[in-house]
């Protein structure tokens, strides 16, 4: 046994190294135990198992991460392939060069890796994955070829901010001399990240946060100083009014409001047409092109397909709007069953496309498109890309938007019918049947010719030879930019 100290207090007394005769004690009190050590006593194994157990888990705790985080989906950052230097120097680029700045992970990939929490209610992890595009979409056999079905996608009507991030670094007029830029590309996902913000109980201050930020970074840039931020642009992956709160207690982010954001091109699925900076450009639709082959392809099937309906019309009531005039259209498609079809959408059933409702616009001459929850909606391309022809209602919901996407006559690939005439009793059904079948023949033409400018193609090059939403909107802006050397005038 160990010696019983005695009964002085220790700090009475001065302090000493141990001596020897302890290590003496501590050898004994061993030998005490080695009987029990013996191979053949039974407690002998049971200490072996035991000591032999506790040095396994310490193992492999040291050899584990030293903290737990949380889980975060892989969303690799857009990559840069290098493309082969074209053999005619830089006569692709007559309006310039891109280049696009290196932002901060918070403004884009990290909002992607937290895709979880994007939306209070789901996920919106894989609506984001593959680049934007989304997962494969399925149900299509037997609707399209069966050597196009790899390029249908169940594309997000808000993903445009991810699809133009991945195009614009592997574009064929993007520089990394930023001396040597006409424009300068913000690769800030600022719909993903208000989106976070817009349900509950989130504050102004929160909706604002990420763009007052990025606004900083990117005015602290030397280029930003060349002309104030005229020679900027960005994407902004929902409507106009999402980004344009007056006050605190109203919908969306002031994003647009604020001072820096005055000069900068904005690419936005809505624009406000009195906004000289805004520029609308197509809604993401379901068909990504791979190839050349895969568009003229496609464009052919459209064209030769037979259309069994005057009309149709996918979509649903807007119960919270009074008069709803979805209501008007949706009652006289039912009185006109034989000549109107009609997808019904109530809920998010057609959140991002279906089979049905491509089915539906390929076996109709005639799409009826009112307004959406605001003046525009993704339908109007889904509608165009099935070779289907619009039918407006409100001038702003495209004739005013998408400019440089679609023909600068519309009546050569639209019919327009005052919402006002419907809502007093014109016909539909005897306004379209008035239109000869050569006439609807070169409208469907004219939709047919214009569909490569409102689809974005699957690679992160572009395609060969034809060029689509992206390049198209890339001309207009370095164009602008181009035109407006020394800055816009206010």
């Amino acid at each position: 046994m160990l010696p019983i100290s005695d009964s002085s207090s220790p700090e009475s007394q001065p302090l000493k190294k141990p001596k020897t005769p302890d290590l003496l004690n501590r050898k004994n009190s061993f030998s005490s135990i080695q009987p029990y050590l013996s191979l053949h006593h039974p407690r002998t194994w049971f200490i072996v198992v035991v000591l032999s157990l506790q040095i396994f888990l310490l193992l492999m705790a040291r050899s584990g991460p030293a903290s737990v985080s949380h889980r975060r989906n892989h969303f690799p950052a857009p990559t840069y392939v290098a493309a082969a230097p074209s053999t005619d120097g830089d006569s692709q680029c007559v309006s310039g060069k891109v280049y696009v700045y290196n932002l901060p992970p918070i403004f884009n990939t990290e909002l992607l890796q937290n895709c979880s929490e994007l939306n209070p209610w789901v996920s919106r992890c894989e609506a984001f994955s593959n680049g934007g595009f989304g997962p494969k979409a399925t149900g299509y056999a037997g609707i399209v070829p069966e050597n196009l079905t790899h390029a249908w996608y169940w594309t997000d009507q808000f993903a445009s901010e991810i699809i133009y991030h991945n195009r614009i670094m592997n574009y064929r007029c993007r520089t990394t001399k930023p001396e040597s830029a006409t424009a300068f590309y913000i690769p800030f996902y600022g719909g993903l990240a208000l989106g976070k913000y817009l349900w509950r109980n989130y504050s102004a201050k929160d909706r604002d946060r990420h763009c007052e930020m990025m606004l900083r970074w990117v005015q602290n840039q030397p280029f930003w100083n060349r002309s104030n931020g005229w020679d900027h642009f960005t994407t902004m992956g929902r409507i106009t009014w999402d980004f344009r709160r007056s006050n605190d207690d109203d919908w969306g982010s002031r994003c647009i409001y604020l001072p820096g954001m005055r000069n900068i091109t904005r690419l936005l699925i809505e624009r406000n047409q009195w906004d000289y900076f805004d520029v609308g450009v197509p809604y993401p639709t379901g068909f990504h092109p791979w190839t050349d082959s895969d568009v003229v392809t496609w464009q052919d099937f459209v064209r030769t397909r037979k259309r069994n309906t005057l009309y149709c019309f996918a979509g649903a009531t807007r119960g919270f709007i009074k008069n709803d005039f979805r209501g008007v259209l949706l009652s006289q498609c039912y009185n006109e069953s034989g000549s109107c079809r009609i997808v019904n959408c109530g809920g998010s059933k057609c959140a991002n496309g279906s089979s049905a409702i491509l089915e539906t616009f390929l076996d109709s001459n005639f799409c009826l498109q009112p307004r959406g929850d605001s003046f525009t909606r993704r339908s109007i391309f889904d509608c165009m890309v099935a070779g289907s022809i619009p039918v407006f209602f409100w001038k702003r919901t495209a004739y005013y938007q998408y400019e440089w996407f679609l023909p600068g006559e519309p009546e050569s690939y639209s019919v327009f019918i005052d919402r006002n005439a419907v809502e007093n009793g014109t016909s539909i059904r005897g306004e379209l049947e008035k239109i000869g079948k050569e006439e609807v023949r070169l409208m469907r033409e004219k939709v047919i010719e214009y569909i490569p400018k409102i689809v974005y193609a699957k690679p992160n090059e572009g395609l060969a030879g034809i060029r689509d939403a992206f390049d198209v909107a890339m001309d207009g802006v370095l164009s602008r930019i181009k035109e407006r050397e020394g800055g816009y005038k206010w």
